[in-house]
């Protein structure tokens, strides 16, 4: 693991997409988010999307295939919760939830608004680490097809 530290959110967001052009397009990567795309209950897509444009940055995503895990646990589970953390909790365990300094991901948001960066870090390591591990549950009892693989490239 790396850690870098930047002066700005541009140089931040630059150094994403160096890393993301350099390292993840080399390999066979996929995105992989829970509820990532809707603006209203997802937040990580609509969010580097606002904040690359904002510094004029190009959309560094486009060559990866990307699967909203939400979608897959909405119609291949019988879960009775539908957030990351209440279904991470249901079908795998509490043990990450325990670390995550928010009780709800909408805190994280207030975080970052108060540069709370330590606990915002915490809480989105939390979220990695359970998107990554749902998605393994995922993969052992759901078929391929179960998958909706989306492009993210932008058409101009």
């Amino acid at each position: 693991m790396q850690l870098s530290l930047h002066d700005s959110e541009r140089e931040l967001l630059s150094e994403l997409t160096t890393f993301i052009t350099s390292t993840l397009t080399q390999s066979d990567a996929k995105l992989v988010a829970y509820n990532g795309e809707r603006w209203n209950g997802g937040f990580d897509l609509p969010f580097l999307r606002t904040r690359l444009c904002t510094h004029g940055l190009e959309w560094p995503f486009g060559t990866f295939p990307y699967v909203d895990l939400k979608d897959v646990f909405e119609t291949r589970f019988n879960t009775s919760e539908d957030t990351l953390s209440g279904v991470y909790e249901e079908l795998i365990g509490s043990e990450l939830n325990e670390l995550d300094p928010f009780t709800d991901s909408s805190e994280a948001v207030t975080a970052w608004k108060e540069d709370a960066y330590e606990s915002l870090i915490t809480h989105n390591v939390a979220d990695i680490r359970r998107t990554r591990a749902l998605m393994e549950l995922a993969e052992r009892y759901c078929s391929k097809s179960d998958f909706s693989m989306k492009s993210l490239e932008p058409i101009a």
